[in-house]
């Protein structure tokens, strides 16, 4: 899988991404800067590595990421750990921005093909992690698990 990011959304802008339906990888980040339409860099602020083989592809994972943040209900433990430091959702989606890349498949074919697929989406968000390590000195903030606290462990389940 080839790792090519989409520009930036603003989160707001999330599911314009055209291949949202498809199974793939995010990178969340927070910046005061408009980075709408730039070019992704891991200096922009990158927070968060996430993927999805989920049958919902990207737009079902980034709900279940923005359903957390927002307290609506605890559906993604990345977002988990985001909320428990920005619990001000309109404050904090105003700097949100996500890059995207996908894999085109049917995970619920379960063929081959789609099985490999999905195997280098997985192999691809631990690639992504690794050069955040490179180019960042460490993980994203948020994928520190051992560092970053999560909101339901702290406040209670919702």
């Amino acid at each position: 899988m080839k790792l090519t990011f989409s520009p930036w959304y603003h989160w707001s802008s999330r599911n314009e991404y055209p291949g949202i339906a498809f199974p793939g990888i995010y990178v969340v980040a927070l910046s005061e800067d408009n980075l709408c339409g730039k070019a992704f860099s891991f200096k922009d602020g990158v927070i968060y590595v996430g993927m999805t083989n989920s049958v919902a592809g990207l737009r079902g994972r980034l709900t279940q990421f923005d359903n957390t943040i927002a307290q609506k209900r605890c559906q993604h433990g990345g977002a988990d750990r985001v909320l428990y430091k920005h619990q001000n959702y309109p404050a904090l989606v105003k700097n949100l921005y996500v890059s995207l890349c996908h894999e085109t498949c049917e995970p619920a074919a379960e063929t081959a093909l789609d099985l490999r697929a999905m195997g280098k989406v997985c192999n691809a968000e631990y690639e992504m992690m690794a050069r955040c390590v490179e180019e960042l000195g460490q993980l994203p903030e948020f994928n520190r698990k051992k560092e970053s606290l999560k909101f339901s462990l702290a406040h209670g389940r919702r």
